[in-house]
């Protein structure tokens, strides 16, 4: 594969700029997303359009007034009311933009790119695409000459997902590929036997698609999991482990604690980003080799029948992990704030599988 680079000193060729990158530098534009924020730390995200306004109880302020000019203005109402004015960054979009499930974290989000090693170029499966964030920092990470082929249950969770990327990078990127189905199902065709270099798991029992993540992915690639809970994380590991290929899987989670910065006032925040999920990863054994046989001292506990239920009698659904579904009515008005329509996405029923096309439209206002 041919990548392009930068031009070089005396080359009259046009530059190649990455998708998304002019919408990021620059002066403010229209169409551009912008956050406000007041002295007190309070936000407010517009999309900016010739002839609009933007009003609070506290005043208003035209959107041709930033129009044109620098990042980082200061921006006066007509009440006085002063907001610095910034394109948002990818974790402020990741939380204020419509969705339908839960994301992930911008927190987690990072540690994935890194503990995964997601590089450029890198050809990644993700599934369990949920309202695209996980997504967006994938696609930064993989570039335009990447491949990210990420996989969807859900038609609808697929258009939000799709309208909200659409949304960030200004237009379709040419890396992505979105599949509605199933990933144990439709995984082994859709991608060639061991080319593929990373995957990424989040969904409610990964351990059902081991086989078919073995089968794609290339020797030395890594699997990287994103469970809730300690049930899920447990029989992850352990279906890891009696598959055979892949190496001793390792798993961690974070915490964030901000800090309150006042001059001699420097403390904990009283609150904070706790436990949001577990990681988990592995990697991918060559065939033909035993992984190696783990040495530890023996525990000297037995397994209790409960224990042994979580593997063999619990069925593992939203409710049953205490996550509260998401309305059929909360999906259609989430579509419909995303104001994209989806690109490309390619259809499975059961084995069989069929291609449905849609064509995206300008990407709506989602003020805030």
């Amino acid at each position: 594969m041919t990548t392009t680079s930068a031009t070089p000193p005396g080359d009259d060729h046009i530059p190649f700029e990455p998708v998304g990158a002019s919408e990021r530098r620059g002066p403010l534009r229209a169409g551009d997303r912008v956050q406000l924020t007041d002295a007190k730390g309070r936000m407010h995200t517009i999309t900016l359009q010739p002839g609009h306004a933007f009003h609070t109880h506290r005043g208003s302020f035209q959107h041709d007034e930033l129009i044109g000019r620098p990042e980082g203005t200061v921006i006066r109402n007509s009440s006085g009311t002063e907001y610095q004015t910034l394109r948002p960054l990818l974790s402020d979009f990741v939380l204020s933009m419509p969705r339908g499930a839960a994301v992930i974290y911008p927190k987690d989000a990072g540690q994935i790119i890194t503990m995964a090693d997601i590089f450029p170029g890198a050809r990644v499966v993700e599934a369990g695409v949920g309202s695209g964030a996980l997504s967006l920092s994938l696609l930064r990470a993989v570039g335009d000459h990447g491949h990210l082929h990420s996989f969807e249950r859900r038609a609808d969770f697929a258009e939000i997902a799709q309208g909200n990327v659409a949304d960030f990078f200004g237009r379709h990127h040419p890396a992505w590929t979105v599949t509605v189905g199933d990933l144990a199902e439709t995984l082994p065709t859709a991608e060639p036997a061991g080319s593929i270099d990373r995957v990424v798991l989040d969904m409610l029992a990964p351990w059902e698609c081991l086989d078919a993540v073995a089968t794609v992915l290339a020797p030395g690639g890594v699997l990287i999991n994103y469970v809730a809970t300690a049930t899920q994380l447990s029989r992850t590991a352990e279906a890891l482990r009696a598959d055979g290929r892949f190496t001793e899987p390792a798993a961690w989670e974070s915490m964030v604690r901000g800090w309150h910065l006042d001059g001699l006032a420097v403390r904990p925040e009283h609150r904070m980003i706790g436990h949001t999920g577990f990681l988990l990863t592995s990697r991918r054994l060559a065939d033909g080799t035993a992984p190696l046989t783990r040495r530890r001292r023996p525990q000297g506990t037995e397994a209790t029948p409960e224990d042994k239920a979580a593997w063999t009698g619990e069925t593992f659904t939203d409710e049953a992990l205490g996550e509260r579904p998401t309305s059929a009515k909360k999906i259609r008005r989430v579509i419909r704030d995303t104001g994209n329509r989806p690109q490309i996405v390619e259809r499975h029923s059961g084995s069989a599988a069929g291609q449905a096309e849609a064509t995206s439209t300008a990407p709506g206002e989602a003020d805030q």
